[in-house]
């Protein structure tokens, strides 16, 4: 009987020990992006600095306002808010846009995102109005334009027609004092 080890060649150990090194590779990312301190929930637009698209949407059938218009952004900071009816996040958030829409120094409107009229007016009607402007997207296909992942988001435009920043997701009083407010202060106190 013949009890000789076989030495495991550099290529074998190589082998073996590829899956321990990729997991380790990627255990230390993963780990980096944890300590970072940087907001893994926020998701960047690459729209930021841009001028906000070219938006002409009808109004709101019964709403006794104008449609979403981008040529109405010059000169003044523009807070657009994407909602719809049938989104529950969009609801938790309105008491926030109904105490935004109380700061006169800027402007609030709406692109109202895949819904009916009749929906949209109930839902506004229910909760009240906070906006001076609502844009029927029913296709979706302003929104695209837009880079909306989904219902609600809100962006701040600047008085230059810029997109100065956009939030994703519901706003709550927080991130309205803590993140939204800053912003709309930096866009205010911008030169035209």
């Amino acid at each position: 009987m013949s009890t000789e080890t076989e030495t495991p060649t550099p290529r074998r150990r190589l082998i073996v020990l590829l899956p321990l090194l990729i997991f380790l590779g990627l255990a230390g990312l993963f780990l980096s992006q944890l300590l970072s301190g940087r907001d893994v929930s926020e998701v960047p637009s690459a729209l930021i600095g841009l001028p906000a698209p070219q938006t002409n949407l009808p109004a709101l059938e019964g709403s006794n306002l104008p449609g979403l218009d981008s040529k109405s952004f010059a000169g003044k900071v523009t807070l657009v808010n994407v909602f719809a009816s049938w989104c529950a996040p969009c609801r938790e958030e309105h008491p926030v846009l109904l105490a935004l829409a109380q700061d006169k120094r800027f402007t609030m409107a709406a692109l109202n995102y895949k819904d009916q009229p009749e929906n949209a007016r109930r839902f506004l009607g229910d909760l009240g109005n906070p906006f001076q402007a609502i844009g029927v997207d029913e296709a979706g296909r302003t929104a695209i334009d837009w880079g909306v992942y989904g219902v609600p988001e809100t962006f701040v435009i600047g008085k230059d027609g810029k997109i100065a920043y956009k939030h994703v997701g519901p706003l709550t009083p927080e991130t309205a004092r803590d993140l939204l407010l800053p912003q709309i202060d930096k866009a205010l106190a911008a030169p035209n």
